[in-house]
């Protein structure tokens, strides 16, 4: 198989999933490939170009939605799809890398304040990193347990909260 972006970054997923972004190096997607570390620069010019990549294949697999609670609700699974993936999109976004910017296919009501959007977003990145991360500590065992089904009605009032307090309705969140 030749050399690409795509290869390159599908590997940075896989392990992405499989040791987390702490494990996620440039010379471990390079073994993965069986390919010298720098032969990987002339297809991302740096690991955050990378990593901004693998944050983009996360992003890209949200599902178009009808109304913001249907959004938020995409949103928070695609960033859980993968081990560490609010961690990772939360950081490139941060820094404005990576091409795709969520807030785009958001339904704003007509009216509708972009404020809402990035509230709902800092929402939706701060809950499911949480999420994720004490999901992974009761997985070793250094927390008690973590119930998943608990989490997601906790992320869906929160959702509705904000939403209620921009004065918009509330639509089934599935």
């Amino acid at each position: 198989m030749a050399l690409s972006r795509e290869a390159i970054v599908r590997a940075a997923s896989g392990i992405l999933d499989d040791y987390g972004l702490g494990d996620l190096s440039m010379r471990r997607v390079a073994d993965a490939l069986g390919v010298q570390a720098g032969a990987l620069y002339y297809h991302v010019p740096n690991k955050q170009s990378l990593l901004a990549a693998v944050a983009d294949e996360i992003l890209g697999g949200m599902v178009a939605a009808g109304s913001l609670a249907q959004w938020a609700a995409a949103y928070r699974r695609a960033l859980l799809s993968h081990r560490d993936g609010a961690e990772l999109v939360a950081s490139s976004l941060a820094m404005g890398l990576g091409e795709i910017d969520p807030k785009r296919q958001a339904p704003l009501p007509s009216g509708g304040d972009a404020t809402v959007l990035r509230t709902l977003e800092h929402f939706i990145l701060g809950s499911a990193l949480q999420d994720q991360t004490r999901a992974q500590l009761a997985a070793l065992g250094l927390v008690e347990g973590f119930d998943a089904d608990e989490a997601i009605g906790a992320f869906e009032e929160g959702v509705a909260t904000i939403l209620r307090g921009a004065g918009i309705s509330i639509e089934s969140m599935a």
